[in-house]
């Protein structure tokens, strides 16, 4: 506690702060990269004029707070003020759209990755450049508003990422981590920015309209893990600790995406390594030895924080709905005036999913709480559905909402193992659904039909991420590349715990997703029928 005490007080602490779906985490890490002290602000997007959204007054007082609750608990656990710091990094979900105009105003209500409206643009533009344009990414959504003519288009000045704004604001830095902005436009390996063919193909594209800017005008620098990306401004740290202790001048890493903080949080920037994050939303990173043979609509071609190329599966629904049975649960639970502890539901619900059938006994759930592009849904219906004779008991039940969390990634990754015969040689998992222990790494190893690693870390997340990456900007005087920097620094060979896939879960998740695929169309007819 006194060395984390003195790192503190000295400024050599790294702050790295994350935007995720649910929750905004601001995590302190020593010099050792060890998490010393955490905040957080709970929130959620909303439904607005049919478009997912966070106005820009919550992500403002969204970041204000996680910072107050950081301050807070250091205060309480060390008794000293944060006033200066090592560095700062800024992480959030990756792709939407956010349009700013001359007067570097928002043009039009932030749209997140979560909505599927883009269907039109994505698949023009991956005809285009042939190329696979996922709905979420930014070109997507600018090319569906020239599309609809929205009138905001010509006013436009810059687009960026959430990321990517917030990182401006902080420093007045028009940049963005490579792995963030492989999310805006396909990067080129070589140069380590936008597809320059792609680009130019765009322009001519949308040249009719006579718009006064350009493509490449409007988008952000794009910057590898290590390179200079600005300082807090003074504007900046009154923006973020509203109490006024902090002061200007640290240096601020490149903003990423939650994908790339989440490769760094599990060591996984190397050839043949992988990640799964699975939260809110999942997606699998495997970081690829070559290219593809051809584009795949259930692929993502994005890139390592430090520009590496990564096939990525994502996955719009992970664990919201399961959560939600959870929930119910607890209510039950109450109703019968008996105390709650939800980490308690949660790891006996989790639990007893395991002592289930292998297939569920027939039971199949679909999480779609929104649209699963990986599934051909551009909205969603979440369903439990089952037949007369199948085995209906609250094992089955448990454990077919937990398949139902991966399933969708494993429709995407079996693309990649049995079509592609990408080799992978470690998959490393975190995020809120392996919290209990053993339970979602014991799934996902079925679902995947390969070993998969969780480390001591997995719940820091992001936001521990970004802090390392933050950490590697100012620390790296040795000049090493990412990837050893996180194998000799950060994790030093730590590879967590592994479970191996047993044949009989295996073969049972194979069952559960080809009766889940056949079903697939109770949830187009579903969709159809809520809009009569």
């Amino acid at each position: 506690m006194l060395d984390a005490k003195q790192t503190i007080a000295s400024g050599r602490a790294v702050l790295g702060i994350e935007f995720g779906s649910t929750r905004i985490k601001a995590v302190l890490i020593d010099g050792q990269n060890k998490p010393i002290a955490q905040g957080s602000h709970e929130w959620e997007n909303q439904l607005v004029d049919g478009l997912w959204t966070y106005s820009i007054d919550r992500i403002w007082y969204g970041l204000q707070d996680s910072y107050a609750d950081l301050r807070r608990n250091v205060l309480a656990q060390y008794g000293c003020e944060i006033e200066n710091l090592a560095a700062i990094g800024i992480s959030a979900m990756m792709h939407g759209y956010m349009a700013f105009g001359r007067d570097e105003k928002l043009l039009v209500p932030f749209r997140t990755w979560r909505n599927t409206n883009t269907g039109a643009a994505a698949a023009e533009l991956s005809r285009l450049f042939n190329y696979n344009i996922p709905l979420r990414w930014s070109i997507s959504h600018l090319y569906q508003c020239i599309l609809e003519d929205c009138p905001h288009v010509k006013d436009i000045t810059y687009i960026t990422t959430l990321a990517g704004y917030i990182h401006w604001r902080l420093t007045g830095r028009k940049v963005l981590g490579v792995g963030d902005a492989s999310g805006m436009l396909p990067i080129d390996p070589q140069t380590k920015t936008y597809n320059a063919a792609m680009v130019e193909k765009f322009n001519a594209l949308v040249a009719p309209k006579g718009y006064d800017w350009k493509l490449e005008d409007i988008l952000p620098q794009s910057l590898c893990a290590g390179e200079e990306a600005g300082c807090l401004s003074e504007h900046g740290a009154q923006r973020l600790d509203i109490s006024g202790h902090l002061k200007a001048g640290c240096p601020m890493c490149p903003p990423e995406g939650d994908a790339g903080t989440g490769m760094v949080a599990t060591n996984a920037v190397k050839q043949r390594t992988g990640n799964v994050s699975a939260g809110t939303s999942s997606f699998s990173m495997i970081v690829l030895e070559k290219d593809l043979s051809k584009p795949n609509e259930m692929i993502d071609m994005v890139t390592t924080p430090d520009a590496s190329p990564v096939a990525m599966v994502h996955c719009n629904n992970c664990t919201s709905d399961i959560n939600a049975w959870v929930k119910l649960f607890k209510e039950y639970q109450e109703l019968l005036g008996v105390p709650v502890d939800m980490n308690e539901i949660y790891g006996k619900l989790y639990n007893h999913a395991l002592e289930g059938d292998a297939d569920c006994g027939g039971i199949l759930s679909y999480n779609y709480v929104s649209g699963e592009p990986v599934a051909g849904l551009a909205d969603g219906r979440p369903m439990v559905v089952r037949s007369a004779n199948d085995r209906f008991n609250l094992a089955n039940f448990m454990r077919s909402n937990l398949y139902a969390t991966v399933a969708v990634l494993k429709l995407g990754n079996d693309v990649l193992f049995n079509e592609e015969h990408v080799k992978v040689d470690r998959i490393t998992g975190h995020g809120g659904l392996f919290k209990t222990p053993g339970v979602g790494q014991k799934v996902l190893a079925a679902a995947l039909n390969s070993p998969i690693s969780v480390m001591e870390t997995a719940g820091e997340g992001g936001a521990w991420g970004i802090a390392l990456l933050a950490a590697y900007a100012v620390n790296n005087k040795d000049g090493l590349s990412l990837a050893d920097y996180l194998d000799k620094v950060v994790f030093a060979g730590n590879t967590g715990t592994e479970i191996m896939p047993s044949a009989q879960d295996v073969e049972g998740f194979n069952r559960y997703i080809e009766t889940y695929k056949e079903g697939l169309a109770m949830q187009h007819t579903a969709v159809l029928a809520k809009k009569c």
